[in-house]
C-alpha cells in the first residue's frame, strides 16, 4: 500500500485537502467527481487511509522497549519524573480524520456500485484513528463530518465520553465487517473482513479489560459485554492457523512475503520501493537508538521445554546462563541469542554467543532480526514484513476474555493456548490441561493483583508469545498495572563471581565482569563488562557486589497514576478551553 501514496496525495491537493485544523475545510473542485464517481478514484483515495498503519522505518517493534521487559538506553519521557506535561505533551492532531470524514460524506453520495465497500474501509480506519485518540487521551470529541467554519458549537465544544466514543467506534467496525467485500487477500497488506475482525478483538478485549480493571470509571457492570464481543468475532475468523515448523516461530518474522497461513495484515517492504525497515541496526548497533534487550524477570517467565514451570526449581535465582537456558521453551531459543546461535558475516558462519557489549543484560534478542550483519546492522536496510495480525493473537484475545468470563474449558484451552504451545513445540499435559494453582511467580511478578491461575498462564502467554509486538505497553495499561512500567526490574544474567565466562560452551572466553581495574587478556573476543559498585545512569552493576544478576539502571523511572492518560497539549487548551484537561494534569 506504501508505494500508493505519492499518487493519492496528489489527488488530496487536488481535492483540496491540505489543512491541519478541524475547521479547515475541504473545497469543491473539478477533480471531485473524478474521484467520487468511480470505483478508482474511490480506490485511490481510500488507499491514503493506509498511512494510519505503522510506518515501514519503525514498524511496531520499538513499542514493547518502554515496557516491563525490556531493558533499554534510557527512559521514555513518559515514565520520566517530571518530563511530560501538557506544556510536552503531543498528539492532538486530527487531519486523518478529516480526510476520513470528507471521503464518507462524499462517497454516501456516490453512485458507484461498490461504494458501500470504500465505506465500510473508510469507517474501519476511522475507528483505528480513534482508538488511538481514545487510548491516549480519553475523553475526546466525536466529530463524524467535516465541519463548516462557523460550527462553533462543535469547533469550541467539549470533549465526548470515551465510553460513549467506544461505542460509536464498535459500531464503525461492524458497518465495516459488514459492508467489506474482500475476503482473502494473498499479499495479507489489505483490509478484509478478517482483518477487521481482529482488529476488534484487540479493541474489544483492551475496552473490557480497561472497564473492569479501571474501577474509577464504575463500567465494571459493561465489561463483559465487551468480553463477549470477543470470543463472538473471534470465532468468526476464517481461513487462518499457526504456522507450523521447528523454527516457525522466528522464521514468520524474516519473511519479505508473509507467510498467509497465519499473517492476518502486514505492512509490506520493498527495496525496490526504498521502502526498508531499521531492525536490525535499532536492535543490534551499540551505538544507534535504544538498545533493547530482555530483562531476566521476563526470561523466567518461560516454562521449561515439557511443560513445567522454570521457577519452580528453588535454585532459579542463582542458575547461570548456560544452565538457565537449557531445555526451555524452544520460542527462546528463536527470540534471543543461546549457545549455539550462529550469525554470517557476508555470508560466512561466525559464533556469535550474547554480546554484552549490544545487551545490557545479556539477553540479547533476535526476533526479527536478520542473522546476517552487513549491511542490516549498520544501515536501515531490512525488508521483512511488518506483522500487524496474526492468528495467534486472535487465539489470545479470545483465552483471555473466555477466562475473564468463567467459560474457560480444556476443549477451548487446547485449541488456543495449548495450540500455540504445541507450535511452539512444548510438550505435557499443559497443552490439554487449564491449571488449577496459581504460578507464584507470576502472582509475584504481577503484585498479587490477579490470582486466578488461568488467567496468569494466559498473562504468560501472552508476555512470550507476543514480545516486541507492540502490545505489552497498552496490555500494563488495561490491566491497571502502570505501576510496571517504573517498578520491574532491569536485571539481567546470574553472574556467580568476579571474571570471565563462556556463554557458549565452546571453550573460548566470550565475557568478563570486573570491578575497579579492567583486566588485561590476549583473547581479541572476549567483552569486558565493568561492574563497579556505581549510581550513574546507564552502569551495571551486580545485586550482590561481587556476584548476583546484572543490574542495568536505565535511568529514574516514575509511575504516576494520572499517566494512564496524556494531558490535552496546552496549546490546543488554550485555543479551545472547554476541553478541560485529564485528572491530575491541571
Amino acid at each position: 500500500m506504501k508505494n500508493i501514496k505519492y499518487i493519492v496525495a496528489g489527488l488530496l491537493m487536488f481535492a483540496g485537502i491540505t489543512g491541519c485544523d478541524l475547521n479547515e475545510m475541504p473545497q469543491a473542485t473539478a477533480s471531485k467527481q473524478a474521484i467520487f464517481e468511480s470505483k478508482s478514484g474511490l480506490e485511490l483515495y481510500s488507499n491514503s487511509f493506509y498511512e494510519l498503519l505503522p510506518t515501514p522505518y519503525d514498524g511496531v517493534f520499538l513499542l514493547d522497549d518502554n515496557s516491563d521487559l525490556v531493558a533499554r538506553n534510557g527512559v521514555d519521557s513518559r515514565f520520566q519524573p517530571n518530563v511530560l506535561s501538557a506544556i510536552t505533551s503531543s498528539g492532538w492532531t486530527w487531519t486523518s480524520l478529516r480526510a476520513i470524514n470528507y471521503f464518507i460524506e462524499n462517497c454516501e453520495k456516490s453512485s458507484v456500485a461498490e461504494r458501500e465497500h470504500y465505506l465500510g474501509l473508510a469507517r474501519f480506519f476511522r475507528a483505528y484513528f480513534y482508538f488511538g485518540m481514545v487510548k491516549r487521551f480519553g475523553d475526546v470529541p466525536w466529530i463524524d463530518r467535516t465541519i463548516e467554519v462557523d460550527d462553533e458549537a462543535t469547533l469550541y465544544g467539549p470533549r465526548d465520553d470515551r465510553f460513549e466514543v467506544m461505542e460509536k467506534v464498535l459500531a464503525d467496525l461492524n458497518y465495516a465487517i459488514e459492508h467489506i467485500t474482500t475476503t482473502s487477500d494473498p499479499t495479507c497488506t489489505l483490509i478484509t473482513k478478517n482483518v477487521v475482525r481482529a482488529f476488534k478483538t484487540r479493541l474489544c478485549l483492551y475496552e473490557a479489560s480497561l472497564r473492569k480493571y479501571h474501577t474509577s470509571y464504575g463500567k465494571q457492570g459493561t465489561a463483559n459485554t465487551w468480553f463477549q464481543e470477543v470470543v463472538k468475532t473471534a470465532n468468526e475468523i476464517t481461513g487462518f492457523s499457526l504456522h507450523q515448523g521447528a523454527n516457525a516461530y522466528r522464521d514468520m518474522f524474516l519473511q519479505k512475503a508473509p507467510y498467509t497461513d497465519e499473517t492476518i495484515l502486514c505492512v509490506a517492504l520493498d527495496a525496490a520501493l526504498s521502502t526498508y525497515s531499521s531492525r536490525n541496526r535499532k536492535t543490534i548497533s551499540p551505538t544507534y537508538s535504544n538498545r533493547p534487550a530482555l530483562t531476566r524477570g521476563f526470561i523466567n517467565m518461560y516454562l521449561n521445554a515439557d511443560g513445567t514451570s522454570f521457577t519452580d526449581n528453588p535454585s532459579y535465582k542463582t542458575t547461570p546462563f548456560t544452565e538457565e537456558v537449557k531445555n526451555r521453551d524452544p520460542r527462546m531459543k528463536q527470540t534471543i541469542r543461546l549457545g549455539d546461535y550462529m550469525r554470517t558475516e557476508n555470508g560466512v558462519p561466525v559464533v556469535a554467543p550474547p554480546n554484552l557489549d549490544q545487551s545490557f543484560t545479556g539477553y540479547q534478542i533476535i526476533k526479527g532480526c536478520y542473522d546476517e550483519r552487513f549491511p542490516y546492522d549498520d544501515e536501515s536496510r531490512n525488508e521483512n514484513a511488518h506483522l500487524i495480525f496474526r492468528w495467534a493473537e486472535v487465539l489470545l484475545n479470545k483465552a483471555e476474555a473466555l477466562a475473564e468470563l468463567g467459560q474457560m474449558t480444556n476443549a477451548e484451552w487446547a485449541s488456543t493456548i495449548g495450540a500455540i504451545r504445541a507450535r511452539a513445540g512444548i510438550t505435557g499435559a499443559t497443552l490439554t490441561q487449564m491449571p488449577t494453582t496459581a504460578d507464584q511467580y507470576l502472582l509475584s511478578f504481577y503484585k498479587n493483583k490477579f490470582t486466578d491461575p488461568v488467567l496468569l498462564e494466559i498473562f504468560r502467554e501472552r508476555a512470550i508469545e507476543m514480545i516486541f509486538e507492540g502490545l505489552r505497553g497498552d496490555d500494563l495499561i488495561r490491566w491497571h498495572i502502570g505501576e510496571l512500567f517504573a517498578e520491574a526490574e532491569m536485571h539481567g544474567m546470574y553472574v556467580p563471581e568476579l571474571g570471565e565466562y563462556d556463554l557458549n560452551s565452546d571453550g573460548i572466553m566470550d565475557v568478563c565482569f570486573y570491578q575497579n581495574t579492567k583486566p588485561s587478556s590476549t583473547n581479541p573476543s572476549i567483552i569486558f563488562v565493568d561492574v563497579t559498585p556505581s549510581t550513574a545512569v546507564g552502569k551495571r552493576t551486580l545485586s550482590n557486589d561481587t556476584s548476583g544478576e546484572i543490574v542495568y539502571n536505565p535511568g529514574a523511572r516514575e509511575w504516576l497514576d494520572k499517566k494512564y492518560l496524556y494531558p490535552i497539549p496546552e496549546t490546543d487548551k488554550i485555543k479551545n478551553p472547554n476541553l478541560g484537561q485529564n485528572p491530575g494534569w491541571d
